[in-house]
């Protein structure tokens, strides 16, 4: 933030408060004036991270550090970012930070979601999280607690939830357009294909690669318990299929295409996850083929929603009614008892109405009169920009915590079901799972030492 604000600087705000010398101080987003700077830390840029710093960097902030564990990309970042001072390890860089910095976003391997954040929002920092938000449940509601007791600016990196396409399905959906919705089919290509996957489903870990020059493997691993080598097999790109770092398929893509319906709907949480395995339930690396069955129950006059996720190479069947080529990517169809809502890929870019004939007197000029109003808010500027202009307004951002908190949730839960080849009953108000012995030992994944949050703060 520059110096200049408005009424209060930085500089004297810490000062002026005793706790600033014992506790790091949260500067409040009301001290933003039109013209201020957010001052922004950034923890891993490899790939969907640099695009996330650059996008936050154009919209009001100053980018003052950077972590990785690899330096060349850490070279990277502060070839572009002039001044921001470099660290591998982020734990060190926040404590040396705290008082020059307002946000912090997190763009590594699912596995360090946590720690990073947890450190930061005990520190009382806004934070940006690249879906799925963390790796367990228990990280997951422990985030969504942090954010509530701090009163923070908290964002899901999840794009498709700031698309003009959510906001579509979501009037549709709620003006009636395509009646009572009892049936939702997501898919995806992944983990057969798709980026980060080969399909080559992996019993063991691999044998170690050399480890490349500049890179720490130990902060890569960061709070896993097992010994791991590094291998080109889980670095730069191919961490996602396996359970210790990533969240598979579900994990990846989940975010995004479950996301629309689950907003439209307002679906809560499931009370039963079901899952159907075309291949053997495997511990370490995620298998092909799984079918998730979600099963929400009714909420006030909305009936019971079954959910149904299929993983590459499985697709779905079209259901009756349904005139679109089920295309083997990914896509959507909310089953409605007037037609459906579809979209194609992973995000609702171009969401319709079926049938075609259906969708195309939706739009004729004819009818133009009588398409659904646009009620709901339009997010400008993307998630990044959206999360930055809700700190500087005091305001939720659009995929703020309280929502994206349960909905990852949702995403890990099935993860659960996958990963142990059982249904999966859960209570989410007290957090348990029953009648699955293997995903209630899951909720909460042990750190080791150096990593758990007693150690971060």
């Amino acid at each position: 933030m520059s110096k200049k604000t408005t009424g209060l600087s930085r500089r004297t705000f810490i000062k002026g408060s005793a706790a600033a010398v014992a506790i790091p101080m949260f500067v409040p987003s009301t001290v933003f004036g039109a013209n201020d700077k957010i001052n922004v830390a950034w923890v891993g840029f490899g790939n969907m991270g640099w695009g996330d710093v650059n996008n936050v960097a154009r919209h009001g902030t100053n980018i003052v550090a950077l972590a990785d564990v690899n330096q060349k990309i850490l070279d990277r970042g502060t070839n572009k970012f002039k001044g921001a001072k470099a660290y591998k390890d982020y734990r060190i860089m926040l404590k040396e930070q705290c008082k020059n910095i307002d946000a912090v976003g997190v763009g590594t391997p699912d596995h360090t979601h946590f720690g990073v954040a947890y450190m930061a929002m005990s520190m009382k920092k806004h934070i940006y999280v690249q879906k799925p938000l963390a790796h367990s449940l228990w990280e997951i509601r422990t985030l969504l607690e942090l954010a509530k007791k701090h009163d923070l600016v908290t964002q899901m990196g999840n794009q498709g939830h700031s698309f003009e396409g959510a906001r579509l399905v979501k009037e549709w959906y709620q003006a009636g357009l395509i009646g009572e919705v009892k049936e939702v089919i997501t898919w995806t290509d992944r983990p057969k294909g798709g980026w980060g996957f080969n399909g080559q489903v992996q019993t063991a870990f691999p044998k170690a690669d050399p480890t490349p020059e500049g890179m720490d493997w130990d902060l890569w691993v960061g709070p896993c318990e097992k010994k791991v080598p590094f291998s080109k097999r889980f670095h730069p790109t191919t961490w996602r299929p396996w359970w210790d770092f990533g969240c598979g398929g579900l994990g990846d893509i989940g975010c995004h295409t479950i996301d629309t319906p689950y907003w439209a709907m307002d679906l809560g949480n499931p009370t039963r996850v079901e899952v159907e395995m075309h291949d053997k339930p495997n511990n370490l690396h995620t298998p092909n083929g799984s079918v998730v069955d979600y099963k929400f129950p009714a909420r006030g006059k909305q009936p019971a929603v079954s959910l149904k996720w299929y993983e590459g190479p499985t697709i779905p069947k079209a259901p009756k009614g349904y005139d679109y080529p089920i295309r083997r990517g990914g896509g959507l169809i909310m089953v409605g008892t007037d037609g459906g809502i579809c979209h194609d890929g992973m995000r609702p870019n171009s969401p319709r109405l079926y049938s075609k004939v259906k969708w195309e007197d939706y739009k004729s000029k004819a009818n133009e009169s009588k398409r659904v109003p646009k009620t709901l808010p339009r997010v400008k500027n993307g998630i990044q920009g959206d999360w930055i202009q809700a700190i500087r307004d005091g305001k939720k951002a659009c995929s703020d915590f309280s929502y994206s908190a349960p909905l990852a949730e949702v995403i890990v839960l099935g993860t659960l079901a996958i990963r142990t080849g059982k249904a999966v009953d859960w209570d989410g108000k007290n957090q348990k799972v029953s009648g699955n012995d293997a995903a209630a030992e899951l909720i909460k994944i042990p750190a080791r030492k150096g990593w758990r949050p007693e150690d971060l703060v």
